[in-house]
């Protein structure tokens, strides 16, 4: 694929773009459905996008052959990635006020520094550190709508499952760096696992009547947007990019557009503490992204970073 890094700007700031607007989608969505029933129709949704573009690459066949060398693998992946993974981070906006649910939720790159210690036997640099205590404390500001001292969580199993949640999500993209396959059609395999899974959890937590126009028109965007076109613009931002390091740090635009428009759509007012603690998450997120200085740019320059 050619190199383009105006293209590869394009891509991603129609990416960031689109998932700004899913916290709204989901909190909206919430008001009609369950959260395993939202994950029902999104992951059937995203399933038929996923297909349709692998159908569309001619990439049908290797869906099979990814399954029969690696059947354990897959499995692992599709259960952690739609079903585990989304179906907490739905029950949390259920519970949370979408503004702490969707900003807590970004701590899931700072959990990721700490499983790769001892999963993909990286060492923490100082700066690492100094990330991870800023990361969790505007986790904490959040939380606790800035009484930090008080330790007063208004609903501690949201919080509880939005981390959890980030921890699965670290540990997917851990799995993925051992993933050589085309991963549009890896992720297409994952979604197609766990459809069965998906569909015994809303029978066992919830139900299938799903009357609302409204809960399938916001589940159907949440498909589509968040788990469908979104990585997909995402991946071909980072395929065309000379320089990955600028496009990935256009992602931290998307938080604050979201409390914007969860303030502008839901009308959910947003907590002093909120932008605090975002701002303190955000900035722990770029600082490790800093790594080796000038000599570090020159060759990210030169050879882009591999996405996992």
């Amino acid at each position: 694929m050619i190199k383009d890094q105006k293209k590869a700007y394009q891509y991603a700031f129609c990416a960031v773009a689109l998932w700004s607007t899913v916290a709204t989608a989901f909190k909206i969505s919430l008001t009609y459905f369950a959260p395993v029933q939202l994950l029902l129709v999104a992951a059937l949704t995203s399933t038929l996008l996923l297909g349709g573009i692998v159908l569309k690459q001619g990439k049908l066949p290797l869906l099979c052959s990814y399954l029969r060398s690696r059947p354990f693998y897959y499995l692992m992946l599709g259960v952690m990635n739609p079903f585990l993974y989304y179906l907490l981070l739905f029950k949390a906006y259920d519970l949370l006020p979408a503004q702490q649910a969707q900003t807590l939720s970004y701590t899931w790159a700072i959990t990721l520094t700490l499983l790769s210690v001892p999963f993909l036997g990286q060492t923490l640099r100082r700066r690492d550190g100094v990330a991870i205590v800023l990361g969790y404390f505007g986790a904490l500001v959040i939380a606790t709508k800035g009484d930090v001292l008080g330790l007063h969580f208004d609903n501690p199993l949201g919080v509880a499952l939005v981390l959890l949640s980030t921890l699965i999500w670290a540990s997917y993209w851990i799995l993925n760096t051992r993933n050589q396959g085309d991963p549009i059609v890896s992720l297409l395999l994952g979604f197609i696992i766990s459809l069965p899974f998906i569909v015994l959890a809303t029978w066992l937590l919830a139900d299938f009547q799903l009357t609302a126009w409204q809960g399938w028109l916001g589940a159907i965007y949440v498909g589509i947007i968040e788990m469908g076109f979104g990585f997909v613009l995402w991946l071909m931002a980072m395929r065309h990019a000379t320089n990955t390091a600028p496009i990935s740090n256009l992602i931290f635009i998307s938080p604050f557009a979201s409390l914007v428009l969860l303030n502008l759509l839901v009308g959910e007012a947003i907590d002093p503490a909120t932008p605090i603690g975002l701002g303190l998450i955000v900035a722990a997120l770029l600082i490790q992204q800093l790594r080796y200085g000038k000599r570090y740019r020159k060759a990210a320059t030169a050879t882009p970073e591999k996405v996992v």
